[in-house]
């Protein structure tokens, strides 16, 4: 039987799915080459090695560095969440461990060829979402593997929950059982991506973004889908939108990679010298194309899901009704472990 794993990785500078491997940090611990397949052998080297360790952290760093050394073998499956776009990425692990000595960070790695990348995460159930956002770096994927292993084989999950199942209480239920303060968040945004992405159509998205740049400070003006010359929004600090810079938006709704020629498009509509600026705006990601076209463009932003979702929580308060029935979310305080 197929072992499926999932790493986390806090490093997205290293992109994993271009180098072809998955790592884990803690360089401190060394090359891990001759650690043996011993739980009480790596119970002391973490000891040794990182003292200021609570004792119950201990068994926990062991287990991770065991799994990653030894557990994993050639021909499992990783699955790789990555979270600067929100996306997720399956491949297959196609070698033994080994420690790139010459790597600035994260030198513990193991080679994976990748065979699903860029994946938006709405795609699989919510409950299988929130097992791959386990809290520890690495972890066996047990209670969702079937959903995985089926997307793979190319059929389409019937277990995702639709958005009305999805409602901001049950996170508050399913968080009680573990207060992880990023978990809640990913749960939270998952929920804004799904409820964006079903209950509104084209227009009805356009008008949205729309309202949240006015929630931001800028006059907007949506055109009329007769009028998109390959934008759909004209935006500006000047009340009569005559002043510049004059920003076009153009909005997909889609969790799907928006590619560069669809990016061009948008910058194709913007006149020279600065006067206007282009801004993409997209639930999902965008390809290694598009985002090159943004680093060499100075008029251009482009805004994923994951970033539109963090302007929302930044300017929620200034949402209509309207928009806060559709995305009724309430601050909450939580504990966060890291500072404790």
């Amino acid at each position: 039987m197929t072992t499926i794993w999932g790493v986390h990785n806090d490093q997205p500078q290293l992109d994993l799915v271009a180098n072809g491997f998955v790592s884990i940090g803690w360089d401190d611990l060394g090359d891990l080459t001759d650690l043996k397949d011993d739980r009480e052998d790596a119970k002391e080297r973490v000891a040794r090695k990182r003292p200021y360790l609570k004792p119950g952290a201990i068994p926990v760093t062991a287990g991770t560095l065991l799994s990653f050394r030894h557990r994993m073998r050639p021909g499992d499956l990783v699955i790789y969440p990555y979270k600067p776009d929100s996306t997720i990425n399956i491949g297959r692990i196609t070698g033994d461990y080994y420690f790139a000595k010459d790597a600035p960070t994260h030198a513990n790695r193991r080679p994976v060829t990748w065979l699903r990348t860029s994946i938006p995460r709405t795609t699989f159930s919510q409950s299988a979402r929130y097992e791959i956002g386990s809290a520890v770096t690495v972890f066996q994927v047990k209670q969702h593997k079937q959903e995985f292993l089926d997307f793979l084989d190319g059929a389409t999950s019937a277990t995702a929950p639709s958005v009305a199942e999805a409602e901001p209480e049950a996170a508050a239920d399913e968080a009680a059982d573990q207060p992880d303060p990023e978990r809640i968040e990913t749960y939270t945004r998952d929920f804004i991506i799904e409820t964006l992405m079903t209950k509104l159509e084209g227009i009805d998205f356009e008008h949205f973004v729309a309202h949240l740049l006015g929630a931001m400070g800028y006059r907007t003006e949506v055109t009329s889908p007769s009028r998109d010359g390959g934008y759909d929004i004209l935006a500006s600090h000047d009340p009569l939108l005559l002043e510049p810079p004059i920003v076009k938006v153009q909005c997909k709704r889609t969790t799907s990679s928006i590619g560069r020629p669809e990016v061009q498009q948008l910058t194709g509509t913007l006149a020279a010298g600065g006067s206007e600026l282009g801004l993409f705006v997209t639930l999902g990601s965008y390809s290694a194309d598009a985002q090159h076209e943004e680093r060499h463009r100075q008029n251009l932003r482009l805004i994923n899901g994951r970033q539109l979702v963090k302007l929302i929580f930044e300017h929620y308060d200034k949402f209509s009704l309207e928009y806060k029935r559709l995305l009724p979310l309430r601050p909450v305080y939580i504990v966060d472990s890291t500072l404790s």
